[in-house]
């Protein structure tokens, strides 16, 4: 009933939104006499603020229309090259001018954006980073709530087949950049081509904070996981979709229950940006307020993930230990096979941790390291990014500056 009571207080949240929003603009609009009264800035500021509080956040735009290749202003276009029922597999491709026609092609590059509650847009930075050195695909995952019942569950060992059929599609000369959960299923899938000596394996692997081995500096993240019995997280954080949705009856794991943890790990930080927030709009710091609506409509927007990936997920990755314990397998043409990261002998790694990383500790990402002990030390790479937290190693400025530029130079040297 938790779902349907969300739904009910979304009923009622809504219209009040839309009325703080109109509020706000009749305080704040230099058209409206109001505006002028005393204390107008402060009663605005509350308005939007409640407006704020209230709406639901819709999944955002990419909003990358352009990108800049060798000094020249370049369009771009975002093109769907592959739709699976769970996941869009989206080009950005570049509309390169007459003036780059000569111009040697760029390597390319499939970026595995996580299927963690958040929309594949977090990751808009990455790939605004990556775009004017590169051929960038990435992985746009479908909130479950949108996908019918008659496409059938989706596991985390489905993951492990897009990503597969993902890589294949673009074939051996790729190179995968997973960010934060998909380095499992990521790796498992190269370990997956690689023991069967696929052609399309891919030329490298870069792994950004993810879960390889949550044993490694364990997270506040990683304690929830394993504190509570598997069946916990089965019978209360498991619901169906209401039928106002095209997944109605569909198992999943709601992304309002997503969000509320997220939060939940850091409520004073959250209140105190609600609060800076509100004292920018009355002082009319209005680079800062925009700022913080910007940050806000990507983190407020959250998707339902499928409820068996999720308990997947959680037994799997986090309590059982399987692809570090060399005890998980995998059905693949019928058969079941075994994820050994040792049979990959052609694709190069590099690991990427972040020093404050308080959902994926360091250590845990570069766990790979020693299980890919089939490739030689000069194909493995690692860096701990100094300063940075989970979201600072693929976006922000240490992303721009120091982590982008690191992988640039490792894909060249390994294309």
């Amino acid at each position: 009933m938790l779902y349907q009571f969300r739904e009910a207080q979304r009923a009622v949240l809504t219209p009040v939104s839309s009325w703080a929003e109109a509020m706000s603009q009749v305080y704040s609009n230099p058209y409206s006499p109001y505006a002028y009264t005393p204390f107008a800035p402060r009663v605005a500021a509350g308005f939007e603020l409640l407006h704020r509080l209230g709406k639901e956040y819709e999944k955002p735009q990419w909003g990358l229309n352009t990108t800049t290749v060798d000094g020249h202003e370049v369009s771009v276009v975002e093109r769907i090259e592959v739709s699976k029922p769970f996941c869009r597999l989206i080009k950005f491709e570049r509309l390169m001018p007459r003036a780059l026609s000569n111009r040697p092609a760029d390597p390319t590059v499939l970026v595995f954006a996580p299927l963690s509650g958040h929309h594949a847009t977090l990751l808009r930075d990455t790939v605004r980073a990556l775009l004017p050195n590169h051929e960038v695909y990435v992985t746009d995952w479908l909130d479950a709530r949108t996908v019918p019942l008659s496409h059938g569950p989706f596991h985390l060992h489905d993951y492990v087949g897009y990503a597969i059929e993902f890589i294949r599609h673009l074939g051996p000369d790729v190179h995968l950049i997973s960010v934060c959960q998909p380095t499992v299923p990521v790796l498992a899938a190269v370990s997956i081509m690689a023991t069967l000596d696929d052609p399309n394996q891919p030329r490298t692997m870069t792994m950004m904070g993810g879960p390889i081995d949550t044993r490694e500096s364990p997270t506040e993240v990683n304690n929830l996981a394993t504190d509570k019995p598997f069946t916990w997280f089965e019978r209360t954080v498991i619901y169906r979709v209401p039928g106002k949705y095209p997944g109605a009856g569909r198992r999943v794991y709601p992304g309002f229950l997503q969000h509320a943890g997220f939060v939940a790990m850091n409520p004073d930080r959250h209140a105190e940006s609600h609060w800076d927030f509100y004292m920018n709009l009355v002082r009319g710091d209005d680079e800062d307020a925009e700022s913080h609506r910007k940050f806000y409509d990507e983190y407020n927007a959250v998707l339902d993930m499928p409820a068996e990936y999720y308990l997947d997920t959680i037994r799997i990755v986090f309590q059982e230990h399987r692809l570090p314990m060399g005890t998980w397998t995998l059905p693949v043409d019928g058969r079941d096979m075994r994820v050994n990261p040792a049979d990959i002998r052609k694709v190069a790694l590099f690991c990427i941790e972040g020093e404050l990383d308080d959902i994926s500790g360091v250590g845990q990402t570069s766990a790979a390291l020693e299980l890919c002990s089939g490739l030689p030390e000069s194909m493995k790479e690692h860096l701990i990014a100094e300063g940075a937290g989970h979201y600072g190693i693929f976006s922000g400025r240490r992303w721009r500056d120091i982590i982008c530029p690191r992988i640039g130079e490792f894909i060249r040297r390994n294309d």
